[in-house]
Parts: structure tokens; sequence; C-alpha cells
């Protein structure tokens, strides 16, 4: 089990700095369909696009800004400069796991076969070829995104209904997959946290003789949805010992 606070996961992100084909510079819109994402802005300006079933927020990102969005929130990440943020995602191991879905057009979700397709990075290829492939990736998600989000803007959520049911059967089949990943992190760090008061309400600590300071190796760099993403592995973090 981590022992990163909460069952949580950590990574850097340097958010895409070309521009889609409408023009704005930034990310691939995507939902996550069980985890919540927070944004801790570090570095540079930018925007979060947000389509939500109340409607279309475009939240101003700036150093020191801090914001989070739930499942089922479409999301796209613009850089207006610089834009650097730490990303904090609820149940560690479920984006990995495929809890996060693209805004392809329906023709592609409706294919899972396709969809994989489209949202695979080809694991054997140099750099310039990854990067072409991850801006054809954010270039097709943002094609099924602006009918969505237009729609909504028009009184019509008709196509974010479509997308929320689209997405839902796309990962219905790996869902299964999922509640392990929650019970031995999120789930088995508050047990535990319980277990902890109840022991502290008897007036027992030996937990505090076992405490440790643990630092994480350097992250690798991949280029994720939003941007160029550095995940923090915080499984095999070692601990650090003193002289």
């Amino acid at each position: 089990m981590s022992t990163f606070p909460g069952g949580t996961s950590l990574s850097f992100l340097d958010v895409y700095d070309d521009a889609a084909p409408d023009g704005v510079v930034g990310g691939s819109p995507h939902a996550h369909l069980a985890s919540t994402e927070c944004y801790v802005v570090v570095g540079g300006e930018g925007e979060l696009h947000a389509v939500t079933p109340d409607g279309c927020r475009e939240v101003p990102l700036r150093a020191g800004e801090v914001v989070w969005f739930t499942p089922g929130t479409i999301h796209r990440a613009v850089n207006r400069g610089g834009l650097r943020v730490v990303v904090l995602m609820g149940n560690a191991g479920l984006p990995e796991a495929g809890d996060a879905v693209l805004t392809f057009p329906p023709d592609v979700l409706a294919d899972p076969d396709r969809y994989r397709a489209a949202a695979t990075l080809p694991p054997r290829a140099t750099e310039a070829e990854r990067a072409a492939a991850a801006r054809r990736r954010r270039d097709l998600a943002v094609e099924g995104f602006l009918p969505i989000r237009d729609a909504l803007r028009a009184g019509d959520d008709t196509p974010l209904r479509e997308f929320h049911a689209a997405a839902t059967a796309l990962v219905r089949d790996r869902a299964a997959s999922w509640a392990p990943i929650v019970r031995d992190g999120p789930l088995a760090q508050a047990e535990a946290v319980l277990a902890l008061t109840d022991r502290l309400a008897r007036g027992e600590a030996p937990h505090l003789g076992r405490a440790t300071v643990r630092r994480a190796p350097a992250p690798d760099r991949v280029f994720g949805m939003c941007g160029h993403l550095s995940p923090v592995d915080v499984t095999r973090a070692p601990e650090e010992h003193f002289p």
C-alpha cells in the first residue's frame, strides 16, 4: 500500500504549448469517471475549461490557484504561457486503469477497438513520433469536445449526456477490476487511520515509534493527456536515513 497521503497520486504537469485545430493552446479534453482531480498551479498562467451539466466554465489558472473537479467533469487545460501544475488525483491507479475517457467523436467512443487505437500512443517510437501521436490524440478529442460544449452553451445538454453514456459503456467491462485499487489504496489508508485513532483514544501509540521520512525517486517525463506529465512513483519511495 502506498504511504502517500490519502491513497492519492501526484504528478507534475507542463501543459502542452501548441495549438489545437480550434486555435486553443493546451491539452486533450477528457473526463474521469470515478476520481476527483486537483490542480495546484505552481507557474505560468492559463485556464481550466470545464463542462458539467450546469454549464461551461473557463476558470483562470495562475500560480497559487487550487482548483479541483469531480467525476464526470469534462476538462481541458489551456496554456496561456508556461502553465505548470501539480496534479493530485484521487484513487491512485484508477486513471492508469482506464478511469479517464477522452472526448473523441461519438463514432470512435462507440467502438472500443477504435477508441483504444486512437487513445494509445505507440510504445516503440521516437520522441518526435510520440509527440505527433499525442497531438493527433488531442486534436481528435477537441473535435468531439467542441459540439458538446457548443450545444450546452445553446441550452442543449443532449451531447453531454450522450458522452457520459458512451463513456460509461466504454469502461463497463474493465470497471470491475477497479475495486481492488480502491480497497488497497484510499480505503485501506482510511481504515488504518481509524485504527490509529481508536488506539490513541485508549492512550496507545506504538506507531509513533515507527515514524519514517520518505523521498520519492525522480519522475520520468511522458506524454500525458493534458501535457508533458511527470508522475511521481510514491509506491517506491525509500525511507530517508539521517547521519
